[in-house]
C-alpha cells in the first residue's frame, strides 16, 4: 500500500510542464477577444439600436423589448461568426457557484427545415427550475417556477461553443433567489445615497459608482497527490495530516520564484482571463507553500463580482490541463495561512475617487473625510453584520490565525489619517484640514532613487483597513462569491450616507451655512463610530475583551453570526434601501444554515470512513510489525537483554493502542452527535448542534491521527503528507 504512495509522490515530482497552446501574444491583442464588448456591439447593432443599448447600460434606463430581438440577432451573429452552437443564461445561485443551462440555436421552421434562431425573448428570459436550487424554503418542488433576467450591465461572453448570458435569477413570486439581484439594488442604492452627498461639493455629479478590486489567493495540489487524498476529494481541505517539518516559517515561498509548472499554469490563466476582458494584472507567491495570488485592475462592482466568478471556475479548467489542482477552500492544511479574497473597495463619480485625498482645496478633502467617515459609520452601526455577510463553515477555519484577521469587524486608519479625524473632532473649523500626500523617503544609497512613502501603513489584521483611496476588507473568503460582502457593505454605506444628508438639510433647512453643517455633522459621527477604529493588534487577547467594551460583536460561532442578519436593524435597513425584505433574508438565513450543516456533515463523514478505512487499519498492521519483532527479539536473545533492547517497540505498540482505541471512541461517539444533531427540525438549531457538538469531537479525533502518523513508519503511510502535498517541483 504504501509503495503506491511513493510512486503517486514520485509521479507528480517528475511532471514537466505543460506549454500553453495559444501562441505569444500581447495582453491588449488578446483583450476581449470572447465578449460582445462595446467595439463588438458597434460593429453588430445597428447605430440606432447601439445608441440605445448604452443608454440601459450607461444610464440605467429601462430596457426597450422592441430593441431586445435586434441585440439578440446581433449577439447571435457575433456568436456564430465565432463558432458558436449554444447559448445559456449564466447566474449566481445561493451555492457560492454559478449555474448554466445550455440550448442550442438549432430549431426548426414551420415547414420542417432546420434554422438558427435566438430571440429577445430568449436573451432576456428564461425559466430554470426555482426548487432545484438553495430557497429557503421560498420555492418548493410542487411550485417550482422560477425567473433568470438578462443583466445588460454585464456583457455576454463565450465559453467553448456557448454563448454565457449573464443574469439575475427570481422566483416566481419575485424574491431574490441569488447575489446578482441583491448586489445591482445595494449598488443602486449607494448611488442614489452617494450622488446626493457628493452634490454638496460637486453639484454637476450624475452618478457615483462603487469599484472592486479583488485579490484571489488559492493553492496548487498536484492531481495524482489530490486523487491519493479522499478528504481533499470530498471537501477541498485535509482532515489530518501533521505538519511538514518544513512549512512557512522561513519565509522563503512569499514572492520568491514560481515554479516551472505553476508558472505555465498562471500564463494560459491570463491568457484565457484576458480574452473573456478579465483585466488581470497580478501574480504571485503566497506566503504559504504551493499558495498563490491572482489579482486584476479594478473595475465597476457588478462586472468584478461576475469575473471573480468566472475566473475561479476558469483556475480549475486550465488547473486540469496541468496535472494541478485548484484548491479555494480557505483553510486547506492546518497550521499555515490560509486563502482569502481580499475586496478593495472604492467610490468614485464620473468626476473622481470619492475616497482619494489629499485634494487640491479645503473643499476636497472636507468631501473625502465625509466619505471616510460615513464608510466608517455603516461599518459600526452594521459590524456584526459585515461579520455575518463573510463568515462560513470553511472561512471560519481561517479566520483569526496566520495572517487572517480576527473575527471581530474594526477598520485600521493609520497614523495620519487617525491624526487628522481627531483634530477635525476638537480643532476650530478654520483650521480643520491640513493633510499631505505621499512624502518623500531619501535611502543613503546614490544609486537608488526617492520614494514615495504613502500616508497610511498597512495593517495585516485588521479586517477593514483604509490603504490610500479605498478599505481593503480583507476577511471575505478565498471560495465565497463577492457578492454577498458588497451587498452588505454597500447598503450600510448607503444608509449611513442617507442619514447623513437628512441631518445636514435638517440643519441648513435652520439657516447653518452649508460647509458649518456639514462639519457639525462629520464631528458628531468621527464619535460616534470611534469604536469601529482600532490600528492595534487584532491577534492580541486582550482585543477581544476592549472590543466587547465598546460594543462590537465578538460572538465567534458561526451559525449565531449568521442571526445578525435578522436583526431588526439590519431588516430595517435592507427594507429601507430597497435591497432585500424580510422574507427573502429569511430565507438566505436558512440557506445559510443548512449549508453550514450539510460542510460539516460531509467532513464528519469522511473522516470517520477514513480513520475506519485507512488510519486504524494501517497503525494496526504497523502494531502487527512491531509485535512480530518483539517476538523475534526475545526469541535472539536473553530476557533481560530482549526486554531491554524491545523496550522502544513495546511502547509504541501500547501507543499505537491507545490512539486507535481513542480514534475509534472518537468515531463512535461522533456518529452519535449526527444522528442526535439530524434529527432536530430547526435548520438554526442544527447547524447550532452542529457547531458545538459535531466539530469538537472532529478535532480531537484529528488529533489523535496526527500523533499517529509521526509514530508508523512511512512505508506503511498511505496517505500523501503535508511535504509532499505543499512543495511543487
Amino acid at each position: 500500500m504504501a509503495h503506491l504512495r511513493f510512486k503517486v509522490v514520485e509521479k507528480a515530482f517528475s511532471k514537466k510542464p505543460v506549454k500553453a497552446e495559444t501562441p505569444a501574444t500581447r495582453p491588449a491583442e488578446l483583450f476581449g477577444k470572447y465578449v460582445f464588448n462595446r467595439e463588438k456591439m458597434k460593429r453588430y447593432l445597428s447605430q440606432e439600436v447601439f445608441a440605445k443599448l448604452m443608454d440601459v447600460i450607461d444610464n440605467g434606463t429601462r430596457l426597450d423589448r422592441d430593441i431586445a430581438n435586434a441585440v439578440a440577432e446581433g449577439m447571435r451573429q457575433w456568436a456564430v461568426d465565432n463558432g458558436v452552437t449554444h447559448y445559456t443564461h449564466w447566474f449566481q445561485p445561493l451555492n457560492e457557484g454559478t449555474a448554466e443551462k445550455h440550448d442550442s440555436f438549432f430549431s426548426i421552421d414551420k415547414q420542417g427545415c432546420p434554422m438558427e434562431e435566438f430571440s429577445g425573448k430568449l436573451l432576456v428570459q428564461q425559466e430554470p427550475d426555482a426548487s432545484s436550487f438553495p430557497n429557503g424554503g421560498i420555492r418548493n418542488t410542487f411550485e417550482a417556477r422560477g425567473y433568470t433576467a438578462w443583466d445588460p450591465t454585464s456583457p455576454v461572453f463565450i465559453i467553448d461553443d456557448t454563448l454565457c448570458i449573464p443574469t439575475v435569477f427570481i422566483a416566481y413570486t419575485g424574491e431574490a433567489l441569488d447575489y446578482k439581484a441583491p448586489l445591482l439594488k445595494s449598488l443602486r442604492a449607494v448611488n442614489h445615497a452617494a450622488t446626493e452627498v457628493s452634490r454638496f461639493f460637486y453639484p454637476e455629479v450624475k452618478r457615483v459608482r462603487c469599484n472592486l478590486g479583488w485579490e484571489q489567493e488559492y493553492f496548487l495540489v498536484d492531481e495524482d497527490l489530490f486523487s491519493a487524498r479522499p478528504d481533499l476529494m470530498l471537501t477541498g481541505r485535509t482532515l489530518m495530516g501533521h505538519d511538514s517539518a518544513k512549512n512557512q516559517q522561513m519565509d522563503d515561498h512569499y514572492f520568491g520564484t514560481i515554479p516551472e509548472r505553476v508558472q505555465a499554469f498562471m500564463k494560459e490563466l491570463e491568457i484565457r482571463a484576458l480574452e473573456l476582458s478579465i483585466p488581470v494584472k497580478t501574480r504571485h507567491n503566497e506566503v504559504a507553500p504551493n499558495q498563490f495570488e491572482l489579482a486584476p485592475i479594478f473595475e465597476e462592482a457588478n462586472l468584478a463580482v461576475d469575473h471573480n466568478m468566472l475566473i475561479m471556475s476558469l483556475m480549475k479548467k486550465v488547473a486540469r490541463r496541468h496535472g494541478f489542482r485548484v484548491l479555494l477552500h480557505e483553510k486547506p492544511f492546518a497550521g499555515i495561512n490560509g486563502s482569502g479574497k481580499h475586496n478593495n473597495w472604492s467610490l468614485s463619480t464620473d468626476t473622481g475617487v470619492l475616497l482619494h485625498a489629499p485634494g487640491k482645496t479645503a473643499e476636497d478633502n472636507l468631501r473625502f473625510v465625509v466619505f471616510v467617515v460615513e464608510t466608517l459609520m455603516g461599518v459600526y452601526r452594521h459590524n456584526g453584520l459585515l461579520k455575518a455577510s463573510i463568515m462560513s463553515a470553511t472561512n471560519a477555519q481561517r479566520l483569526g490565525g496566520n495572517e487572517a484577521p480576527p473575527t471581530i469587524i474594526s477598520s485600521f486608519l493609520g497614523k495620519q489619517l487617525s491624526e487628522l479625524l481627531e483634530h477635525i473632532e476638537k480643532a476650530d473649523k478654520d483650521d480643520l484640514f491640513t493633510m499631505t500626500g505621499k512624502q518623500g523617503m531619501k535611502i543613503d544609497i546614490p544609486t537608488i532613487p526617492e520614494l514615495m512613502v504613502d500616508n497610511t501603513d498597512r495593517n495585516r489584521t485588521s479586517p477593514f483597513a483604509f490603504i490610500g483611496n479605498r478599505f481593503e476588507f480583507r476577511a471575505v473568503g478565498s471560495e465565497a462569491n463577492s457578492a454577498s460582502a458588497m451587498i452588505a457593505l454597500n447598503t450600510s454605506v448607503a444608509e449611513a450616507l442617507t442619514s447623513f444628508k437628512q441631518r445636514v438639510d435638517n440643519l441648513t433647512a435652520q439657516g447653518i451655512e452649508l460647509t458649518s453643517a456639514i462639519v457639525d455633522v462629520v464631528r458628531t459621527d468621527i464619535r460616534t463610530c470611534q469604536p469601529i477604529h482600532f490600528d492595534g493588534n487584532g491577534y492580541d487577547e486582550e482585543w477581544t475583551a476592549e472590543a466587547k467594551r465598546r460594543g462590537l460583536d465578538v460572538e465567534t460561532s458561526c451559525p449565531l453570526i449568521f442571526d445578525r442578519y435578522l436583526d431588526e436593524d439590519s431588516i430595517t435597513m435592507f427594507e429601507r434601501m430597497g435591497v432585500m425584505n424580510r422574507k427573502e433574508l429569511e430565507a438566505r438565513n436558512d440557506v445559510k444554515w443548512e449549508t453550514y450543516t450539510k460542510r460539516v456533515q460531509i467532513e464528519a463523514r469522511v473522516m470517520g470512513d477514513m480513520s475506519m478505512n485507512h488510519i486504524v487499519p494501517v497503525a494496526t498492521q504497523y502494531q502487527s510489525v512491531l509485535a512480530e519483532n518483539v517476538k523475534n527479539m526475545y526469541e535472539v536473545f536473553e530476557k533481560e537483554e530482549a526486554h531491554l533492547l524491545t523496550e522502544r517497540n513495546k511502547k509504541l505498540i501500547k501507543e499505537i493502542a491507545q490512539r486507535t482505541q481513542a480514534i475509534e471512541t472518537g468515531v463512535e461517539e461522533l456518529t452519535q452527535a449526527r444522528k442526535v444533531a439530524n434529527k432536530i427540525e430547526s435548520n438554526r438549531e442544527k447547524a447550532i448542534a452542529y457547531h458545538d457538538h459535531v466539530v469538537p469531537k472532529m478535532d480531537e479525533i484529528r488529533r489523535q491521527i496526527d500523533k499517529l502518523e509521526l509514530i508508523v513508519s512511512d512505508e506503511w503511510w498511505t496517505l500523501p503528507k503535508y511535504r509532499e502535498l505543499l512543495f511543487i517541483k
